[in-house]
């Protein structure tokens, strides 16, 4: 009999990854409370016009990858209907908005969600048939303040702190104006225009697009084809002045809330309803598919599905994007350099990348686990816990990044927590303080510690070394403090302890 597996492009979560996508969602959903946005949770399916309408007939999504069957009626007078599986959840969430007249209270609907969509994608590394997105949307009456560039301003900080809570670090805001609905016509002429003889030297899809909806051209991703992209016209060129006055006012505000971005004049995004300000949070080690979330303003799409004139903003961000970026720690410093030590360890010892991802999978469900580090270390709290509970996280880091089953990995992690022995705390000014770093090397020295005792190896054999884990701790501290100071050699005479 033929065993059954996931069906190609789908894949199970076990444990212990499915505690860092708790974690995940538990992070969005705090920082979402904080900034009155509230949950919609809209069917997994549609009717299929509601994405052709609004998402775009000539885009990718509708044209190749939407998941659509016809559904049979019961009586045979009825019309059979024809349903989606939804490929994005914006369009469900402006439908809902208006089949339950929110707009008729007269404020703003501030709406999240977290849940599945599905595409008809080709599988590959990163991409799933089905794949969860974390995104909310901002929409209502212009009267409310739907169209101010306010709203623009306060859904990228609002991402910009979510990623930063996250622990997702290094990432680009980059960021675009692609005008109103009549910048974009006459852009899209000015391209088709542009496009007559340089189309035939360009990928298939281009070729296409270049008739049907050549604003799409500039969203390929085929390497080949981007040297031909960069000599094209830019859209600045053709917004009004009131487009431009909007996105001003958007860098503006960015400006004044200390959130840096990158603009990119070939930003464009991949769906028909964008309008004005669209942007990207990108990060490099996604490689050439490099967004980890993206998004803007749909100031049409309400009148485009049947609804009233309902301008709205907002984003999605793949979860599965998002994974692959969480540094975990414990809290606070006393253990924020006890990782990253770890993490230069097992790259020293040429440990695969996937291992080392894994790794750190292991050491998000322990930190999950240990929810109050104080309690679980056996210590009263503060620096002393932290060690504990890091050196904890970083020995089940080490266990999976070298192979080990998950008894060992269980076993490394508990060993690391019973043999930690607490330093007192000697504070300096400023947050990070010197025996914090004497602390985090101690730590990252007590996970291999325990990491050996459960595989029955030699310590010794396993021991990372001093001085590499020092360095790192001195990286860590200058990042977070610049009135870091150098350790004390008290510090390091503890260290020899270990």
């Amino acid at each position: 009999m033929t065993t059954l597996k996931a069906v190609r492009g789908t894949r199970d979560l076990l444990p212990p990854e499915t505690a860092l996508w708790n974690r995940i969602e538990a992070t969005a959903r705090s920082v979402f409370a904080r900034y009155n946005f509230g949950e919609i949770r809209t069917p997994v399916f549609e009717d299929t016009s509601l994405f052709s309408r609004s998402v775009g007939e000539e885009t990718d999504i509708v044209s190749k990858e939407m998941y659509t069957w016809e559904d049979r009626a019961r009586d045979r007078p009825e019309k059979p209907q024809t349903l989606t599986l939804r490929p994005e959840n914006t369009a469900g969430v402006v439908r809902a908005y208006i089949e339950h007249k929110l707009g008729e209270t007269g404020q703003l609907q501030k709406l999240y969600y977290i849940g599945p969509q599905f595409r008809r994608e080709r599988p590959q590394k990163g991409r799933y048939r089905q794949f969860s997105q974390i995104g909310a949307e901002v929409i209502g009456p212009p009267h409310a303040g739907s169209e101010s560039p306010l709203r623009d301003a306060e859904v990228l900080e609002m991402l910009a702190t979510l990623l930063d809570e996250l622990g997702i670090t290094g990432w680009t805001l980059e960021i675009n104006s692609v005008g109103s609905s009549a910048d974009r016509e006459r852009y899209n002429q000015t391209l088709r225009e542009a496009l007559i003889p340089l189309a035939p030297k360009m990928c298939v899809d281009c070729q296409r697009r270049a008739v049907t909806n050549p604003l799409r051209v500039l969203d390929c991703k085929v390497p080949e084809d981007q040297p031909i992209i960069e000599t094209l016209p830019k859209i600045v060129d053709s917004l009004d002045e009131a487009s431009k006055t909007h996105f001003a006012a958007v860098l503006a505000a960015l400006d004044a809330a200390n959130v840096p971005y990158t603009r990119n004049d070939r930003l464009v995004r991949g769906l028909d309803y964008y309008t004005r300000t669209t942007f990207e949070f990108t990060h490099g080690g996604l490689g050439a598919q490099n967004a980890l979330l993206g998004g803007g303003r749909y100031d049409g799409l309400s009148e485009a599905i049947g609804g009233p004139k309902a301008p709205g903003i907002g984003f999605a961000m793949g979860e599965e994007n998002a994974r692959g970026h969480i540094i975990v720690t414990a809290p606070t410093a006393g253990s924020a350099g006890i990782l990253p030590a770890v993490l230069k360890s097992l790259r020293d010892l040429n440990t695969p990348t996937q291992k080392i991802r894994e790794g750190f999978l292991a050491a998000a469900a322990i930190g999950y686990l240990c929810k109050h580090n104080a309690t679980l270390s056996g210590a009263e709290g503060g620096c002393q816990a932290e060690v504990g509970v890091g050196s904890s996280m970083a020995a089940a880091m080490i266990a999976q990044a070298l192979g080990a089953g998950p008894k060992v990995v269980s076993n490394a992690a508990e060993s690391a927590l019973e043999h930690h022995l607490g330093m007192t705390c000697d504070p300096v000014a400023g947050y990070v303080q010197l025996p914090c770093i004497e602390r985090c090397a101690y730590g990252a020295v007590k996970a291999w510690t325990g990491y050996c005792i459960a595989s029955e190896e030699i310590a010794e054999q396993r021991r990372v070394d001093l001085d590499t884990t020092i360095a790192a701790m001195a990286m860590t501290a200058k990042d977070m403090n610049a009135k870091y100071k150098e350790t004390s050699e008290a510090g390091l005479a503890a260290l020899v302890l270990c």
